[in-house]
């Protein structure tokens, strides 16, 4: 019998802030895919199990065209007509228009370029450790140590000055943080889109030694680059800052794997993959079927909307070893927290490199770091947010 979702949760059990909601724990239990009533009346469905995940997102059958996502999850908006995505948003595109975009990007982050700005974010990373224990004994690890960080990173390759990066960061804020209204929610999008015109024209008029600047020696339009550039921009700040934040609330809920990484520095790697695998911030992406296709003894016809729930995958005991336990020894690796197939995160190794550059240097400054609040007084993202995190972590240590 096919297991129904009756509708999308809005929100996780109380006293578990870094597992999935219930609903999908319990629908995974039931099989790697479920049957999804859309508000708005379609018939759709969504995928719990790890290996049915990862076959989808290498599936070309299953599209991310922004013009093919017409059904929201939790919001009913009628018979709407979708626009195709903006030029250069590459991440709502199927081929070949995806790799038009994403193929000029891949020699700027692989592994070798991004372990180069190690230094960097070292760096960076002391100077804000600095001024967090100049201003101590308490901080908002977020605003403190959590967004500066990946902000810095991300609008220094890109060619962001720094005198610009506050205003960026408060938009980008306001898009993803799923709290604000659509009104306000557009106005930052179009701010931000407007702030990249500008950009653009800049780097075209007087190119920098940046990412951005590279790219305006190519045959890419105006249009184009400023799409490109919300893309990296978003996603390679907001991703990694609720990661920090989120990884080092884990941990301290965690004090037994918190003293094994303290005890050990050569687990950093392992830890910052069982961290990714364990929160899984970017929480789930969207697939439509253009053709009828055969998952797992159902078919799933053409037009069909499916819903890739990556944090609930992430934790399919049929993959990982008592998946809901934050272990970093783990050796059963291989998590779907950058997705997979031609739309894996093309920064994953930039953000590998915050991470373990990082957390590793806030423990090792602050060897006393807790919490400032009861746990369950830490304000969480809500769960309509396109990124998972905390909205703000209070900490304190002893001088």
């Amino acid at each position: 019998m096919t297991h129904t979702l009756p509708s999308m949760p809005t929100s996780r059990q109380p006293g578990c802030p870094f597992d999935p909601p219930k609903e999908l724990i319990e629908a995974r239990e039931h099989g790697p895919i479920s049957r999804f009533p859309f508000p708005d009346g379609h018939q759709g469905w969504i995928v719990t199990g790890y290996d049915l995940a990862r076959s989808i997102l290498a599936d070309p059958r299953f599209s991310s065209r922004k013009e093919l996502m017409k059904h929201h999850p939790t919001v009913d908006y009628g018979d709407i007509e979708v626009p195709p995505a903006p030029p250069g948003e590459f991440l709502l595109m199927d081929e070949p228009q995806h790799g038009r975009y994403r193929k000029p990007l891949v020699g700027k982050f692989t592994v070798r370029r991004m372990r180069l700005l190690t230094e960097r974010v070292e760096q960076i990373t002391a100077e804000h450790l600095d001024a967090m224990e100049k201003a101590g004994p308490t901080a908002d690890l977020v605003t403190a140590f959590a967004k500066p960080i990946p902000a810095i990173i991300i609008c220094e390759l890109l060619g962001v000055p720094y005198a610009d990066r506050g205003h960026f960061q408060e938009n980008i804020d306001k898009f993803l943080g799923g709290e604000v209204g659509d009104d306000e929610l557009i106005a930052a999008y179009l701010e931000v889109q407007r702030y990249l015109t500008e950009l653009v024209a800049a780097k075209r008029a007087d190119p920098t030694d940046d990412v951005l600047s590279d790219l305006t020696d190519s045959d890419l339009t105006d249009e184009e680059l400023q799409g490109m550039a919300l893309i990296l921009l978003s996603a390679g700040f907001d991703t990694t800052a609720n990661m920090l934040a989120l990884g080092t609330f884990a941990l301290l809920r965690n004090p037994d794997q918190l003293a094994a990484l303290r005890t050990d520095p050569s687990l950093t790697d392992q830890a910052v993959e069982e961290l990714l695998r364990y929160l899984t911030v970017a929480k789930q992406f969207f697939r439509v079927a253009l053709e009828d296709v055969e998952l797992a003894g159902h078919t799933i016809t053409a037009g069909t909307t499916v819903i890739i729930s990556l944090n609930t995958a992430n934790r399919d005991p049929d993959r990982f070893t008592d998946p809901h336990a934050l272990d970093i020894h783990r050796q059963d690796g291989g998590h779907l927290a950058f997705s997979h197939g031609i739309h894996q995160c093309l920064g994953q190794q930039l953000a590998r490199v915050e991470l373990r550059v990082a957390l590793p240097a806030l423990l090792d400054r602050f060897p006393t770091l807790r919490l400032a609040v009861p746990a369950d007084q830490i304000p969480l993202r809500p769960e309509a947010a396109d990124i998972y995190g905390v909205k703000s972590l209070p900490v304190t240590w002893d001088v």
